[in-house]
């Protein structure tokens, strides 16, 4: 359960609707202009603090220091001083300006990793500073009106990571930002939701984990992946793909424009664009088009603990191909599997010939979707082996690939549903 800010506030606090409304006065009470924007500066696992005021007066707008602030209600700002600096404001990397970048922006709401607007800002002073410490996201707008009863409900600002579209804060904030609290999977399905200008930010935060950057381009749909890879150059697009699960950069070089395809795999790492090389010619709809080359394919004269130790090393493959055990014979065909539990139960001296399942079900590569779904679903397998005509392993399906390629594109579409109330 949330609480709202002011339910445990012991210091003052203002809201920056509130500000915004009312006058900047000097030492003496006299009216001096408006509040245009408070300035605060973003800080590593603390709330920004709040290091200057742009002030609206009659000769325009004007850099005001908070330590000549010496009171903010909501009624009026008072100045400790009867002069303004007319210095003009430079924006320095870091730097958040509330009212431009954030009041009536969208932003990331990270515990519900969701696109929400900042309806308002709370502001509270703690010692002798303002610092900002909550946004209210439920709410109407302050330039749409009074909210019911005058209410708010603020939540922790640091439950948010905000897109203020500076880059200079924006590469500030991802050394310390909350996107790396989410998941690939939705930070893709932010990228699929965000503006254009939005979807630039995120990008740019992302592009600074080059591991995570792969991650999410895996999630992203086939189109929107399509679009960005578009606008990068050669050398950035192979080595997203480098990356990528080969499978997946397979089928983003499809999506690729002819004339690049060629350039980009060149540009590719060896290893990588063997596997691509080899996926390349199977249709998406295919077992051979959903099958990833990664498993772990062992001897059948060797122990279950040695195969288990290769998993336990097997730290760079996807962890889904790992939850079986194939067992191979001299001539490299497959005789045998086993799943990862199973291996765990069994004595660690056992022979994979004498404990995998014998004669393992399997497709092949021109195997459409409906047999794979149909008999991964029949025999309750969360990887198919896909064999050439020799009895060798040419990849596997994993049940997310499979899953993934049974749904319906317009599916894909729907809006997701809440199952977390964010009151």
């Amino acid at each position: 359960m949330n609480t709202t800010v002011e339910e445990n506030a012991e210091s003052p606090i203002v809201y920056l609707s509130s500000l915004l409304k009312h006058p900047v006065v000097d030492i003496k009470g006299k009216p001096l202009g408006k509040l245009a924007d408070a300035i605060v500066r973003l800080r590593a696992g603390e709330y920004p603090q709040v290091s200057a005021l742009a002030v609206q007066v009659s000769s325009g707008v004007v850099f005001v220091p908070i330590a000549d602030v010496s009171a903010m209600s909501g009624e009026q700002i008072q100045l400790a001083t009867a002069r303004l600096d007319v210095r003009p404001f430079e924006r320095r990397a870091g730097e958040v300006l509330l009212r431009a970048d954030v009041l009536g922006h969208r932003l990331i709401d990270v515990e519900h990793a969701a696109l929400v607007r900042a309806n308002d800002i709370l502001l509270t002073r703690v010692q002798d500073q303002w610092v900002v410490t909550g946004l209210d996201v439920r709410g109407r707008t302050w330039w749409g009106g009074a909210k019911k009863n005058g209410s708010h409900h603020s939540r922790d600002w640091r439950s948010f990571e905000a897109l203020i579209g500076h880059e200079p804060s924006v590469l500030v904030r991802s050394t310390f930002g909350q996107l790396q609290r989410l998941k690939a999977a939705q930070i893709a399905d932010l990228i699929e939701t965000a503006s254009v200008k939005e979807q630039d930010e995120l990008l740019t935060q992302v592009h600074e984990d080059p591991e995570l950057e792969a991650d999410v381009f895996e999630e992203l749909e086939e189109d929107r992946l399509a679009q960005l890879l578009r606008t990068r150059s050669l050398t950035e697009v192979a080595s997203v793909l480098n990356r990528m699960r080969a499978d997946d950069a397979a089928d983003a070089v499809t999506d690729l424009p002819q004339d690049r395809r060629q350039a980009v795999l060149d540009l590719m790492n060896t290893p990588q664009r063997i596997k691509v090389m080899s996926l390349l010619g199977y249709q998406n709809a295919t077992a051979g088009g959903l099958m990833g080359v990664e498993y772990l394919a062992v001897s059948e004269d060797e122990t279950i603990e040695h195969a288990v130790n290769l998993v336990r090393v097997a730290t760079g493959q996807q962890p889904e191909a790992l939850t079986m055990i194939f067992s191979i014979d001299d001539d490299k065909r497959l005789v045998g599997a086993i799943s990862l539990v199973h291996a765990l139960q069994v004595a660690p001296g056992s022979l994979l010939s004498d404990v995998a399942e014998s004669d393992p079900v399997h497709a092949a590569p021109q195997d459409d979707i409906v047999d794979v779904t149909t008999r991964m679903a029949d025999f309750n397998l969360l990887v198919l082996p896909v064999l050439d005509d020799r009895g060798r392993i040419l990849g596997v399906v994993t049940v997310d690939d499979a899953l993934e390629g049974a749904i319906p594109d317009d599916w894909r579409r729907r809006e997701p549903q809440s199952h977390v109330s964010s009151t």
